[in-house]
């Protein structure tokens, strides 16, 4: 095993009779928070999956503070495990800050890229003039604070909002597991990285089409977003909005995500 792919857990599996489908991950999580899409996947794709630098699976020795200071540091490890995959084309499936990692990929090598499934996408996080992100600033200060003071009680007061439910669900201790799981510092980090960013001005480059899926509640990504996503891409897309709650659906409604997805992947449609 290389080293990316031992930096990564890389892991490919299914067939590949239709080609590659790749699943990226959103922060706090991990690759099992596939495991409800995959089984769907693995008789007609090739599936790679991978953990970003920084996932609790993670080697944290591994983790860059400063090349992963900017969303094109996980752009960057994106390409390189196609490369080093032999990938020469894939649906890719982003979850959360991971869909805006697969764009800003797609921007420097849009033939690598037939499509993009964008869930719980944003391209920015922070309100500004004539445009509605979610948060202040003085918001995103409370919570890097809290993070920084008590990270575990953190993580207890984060899951249930981000997933949307009580900790007694199945979906909500998951997600606090994957969540635990990341070093304390690496996580404030990722976050600041994350909440912090702005890629509105990229958008127009991005030319591979995109499917956006979004939640009618998120507590991170407005349903505007979706909307200003689909308004300001430089490529083809529509939106599709499901009546699901929280920002991890695939966990928290499974039986409402997977099917979107699945339809999203294997079909070019219009909503």
């Amino acid at each position: 095993m290389g080293i990316l792919e031992e930096a990564h857990n890389l892991r490919v599996v299914g067939e590949g009779k239709r080609g590659v489908i790749v699943l990226a991950h959103g922060f706090g999580t991990d690759q099992s928070v596939w495991k409800h899409l995959v089984p769907h996947l693995v008789a007609d794709y090739r599936v790679v999956l991978f953990d970003t630098m920084g996932a609790g699976p993670t080697n944290p020795d591994y983790f860059d503070f400063t090349r992963y200071a900017t969303l094109e540091g996980y752009a960057l490890d994106l390409l390189a495990i196609l490369q080093e995959l032999g990938v020469q084309s894939c649906i890719y499936v982003g979850h959360s800050v991971s869909a805006v990692i697969g764009a800003l990929a797609s921007i420097s090598r849009p033939d690598l890229f037939t499509k993009l499934v964008l869930l719980s996408a944003s391209p920015r996080y922070l309100n500004d003039v004539d445009y509605y992100g979610g948060f202040e600033q003085y918001e995103l200060d409370e919570l890097f604070e809290a993070m920084r003071s008590n990270y575990k009680a953190w993580c207890s007061g984060f899951a249930p909002l981000c997933v949307g439910g009580d900790m007694e669900s199945v979906a909500v201790q998951e997600f606090s597991r994957t969540l635990f799981n990341i070093r304390p510092d690496i996580a404030l980090s990722v976050a600041q990285t994350i909440f912090q960013s702005d890629v509105r001005s990229l958008l127009p480059l991005v030319s591979v089409p995109c499917h956006i899926v979004q939640s009618t509640k998120d507590l991170a990504v407005p349903v505007v977003v979706s909307e200003y996503l689909h308004k300001h891409l430089g490529c083809d897309s529509i939106v599709e909005v499901m009546p699901s709650e929280g920002h991890l659906p695939q966990l928290s409604s499974p039986d409402i995500v997977i099917p979107v997805l699945l339809r999203h992947i294997q079909h070019d449609i219009a909503i």
